[in-house]
């Protein structure tokens, strides 16, 4: 704690890492700041570079290039800036090496706390508009955080803080109570696909890195009845899984990017949004159907464009999706509300592979690999909670092209991996 008040380095570190839920303007001075401070207290022997750091730096260079053959120049340029953090939050933490080691555990700590406030500043403001409109839906999605901060984002960062109380070792009664409390707060969040990946990573904490007793008869007899299930349901479930395929329900997995109400009665199914020909002004997109609809596109867009090693250029696809909405005939949008035409990939491995072709593509997998790899190599496990999340987060939305996810991504990414030699190094 001494150290939190002597440091200017773990000063802004700790700014940082807790000012994720504030608004953009206020990440950004203080990602400014710090690279001020970098700059002025530039030493070659205060850097320790760890060779990961070089894969975030690589991704930018992808999009800056990405200039060369962009469709829309302008908005390539604007979103650069936005994707900034990439190039200087690296450089930052290669300034900041030692303060990472010596108080890791520190920055996820107060990471945490500031989750905690916020959740509770949330449920506040959604207590007194209860009070004020009477309706319940103020406690659930993005009516109880906001649209802007996105209620699928949130819950990344409440799931994240969530694991720190779970696996710390010696545990209070306040502790046991946080956890309950943050996995309540993601249940109202409403990300099926967060809330189904946070509930899986608890099981491989107790079966796999938890101190519980007979851990290993437990873990083994879990894997040999789920063999044995999937001999047996195989059949059930691939049957399940057409019938999801087909159904037209609003239910199926994944965030509606469009109420239901403001667009029409006529639910498309995920073989329909994969199939139809043309849609109507009244089609309704359930989440799952329109990021169907969507990956359908991006894979005409393989057929039809030369994209497949440029892309469209960063955050240049806007245009040609709108075309194929237009064509397709999707819901168009009106005075109050946006179009599907107008919504980006919502899959952050399409968003990359479609604006910055396969080696964009390529880089972004490298990097999820090295996070991954590294986690369950160095047994972190909040490593491996932020790893797994980030992977399945990615399938659902563009987490990358919204300048919270970026700055989020970046500093737990660059907090994560750093390589042990840059370590034995401060030891040595």
């Amino acid at each position: 704690m001494r150290e939190l008040f002597k440091n200017k380095e773990l000063h802004l570190l700790v700014l940082l890492f807790t000012s994720i839920l504030l608004n953009n303007l206020i990440s950004s001075l203080l990602i400014i700041l710090s690279v001020l401070y970098v700059l002025m207290s530039f030493k070659k022997e205060n850097y320790k570079f760890s060779d990961y750091y070089f894969i975030p730096l690589i991704l930018f260079l992808s999009m800056f290039l990405s200039l060369i053959s962009t469709i829309d120049k302008d908005e390539t340029i604007k979103s650069l800036i936005k994707e900034l953090p990439l190039l200087v939050i690296p450089l930052i933490f290669a300034r900041s090496s030692k303060i990472i080691i010596n108080n890791k555990q520190y920055l996820l700590k107060y990471y945490s706390y500031s989750v905690i406030f916020f959740t509770f500043f949330f449920l506040i403001k959604a207590i007194i508009n209860y009070f004020v409109i009477g309706d319940l839906k103020v406690f659930f999605y993005h009516d109880l955080v906001s649209k802007e901060l996105n209620a699928i984002h949130v819950s990344v960062f409440v799931s994240l803080a969530f694991f720190f109380f779970l696996i710390k070792e010696l545990k209070k009664t306040i502790d046991y109570f946080l956890i309950v409390y943050l996995f309540l707060f993601l249940i109202l969040l409403s990300s099926k696909i967060i809330i189904f990946t946070t509930i899986i990573i608890v099981a491989i904490y107790f079966l796999f890195y938890s101190k519980s007793s007979n851990r290993m008869r437990l873990r083994n007899l879990i894997i040999i009845v789920s063999v044995v299930f999937g001999f047996l349901f195989f059949g059930k479930i691939k049957e399940k899984m057409l019938f999801e395929f087909n159904i037209k329900s609003e239910s199926n997995i994944g965030h509606t990017v469009i109420n239901r109400n403001e667009v029409g009665s006529n639910i498309i199914s995920m073989k329909e949004a994969w199939s139809n020909e043309k849609f109507n002004q009244t089609d309704y997109f359930s989440g799952a159907s329109f990021r169907v609809y969507q990956a359908r596109i991006f894979f005409k867009f393989l057929q039809e464009e030369p994209i497949f090693w440029t892309g469209f250029g960063l955050n240049a696809s806007y245009k040609k999706i709108e075309e194929k909405g237009i064509y397709y005939n999707v819901f168009q949008g009106n005075k109050e509300t946006e179009g599907y035409q107008k919504k980006n990939f919502h899959n952050q491995y399409i968003q990359v592979f479609a604006e910055l072709g396969f080696i964009g593509f390529l880089i972004l997998a490298t990097m999820l690999f090295i996070n991954i790899k590294n986690a369950f190599n160095t047994k972190d496990f909040m490593h491996i909670a932020f790893a797994i999340l980030m992977i399945s987060l990615f399938l659902t939305e563009s987490f990358l092209w919204r300048q919270r996810g970026v700055v989020f991504f970046t500093l737990f990414y660059c907090l994560f991996n750093f390589k042990n030699e840059v370590e034995s190094n401060f030891k040595n």
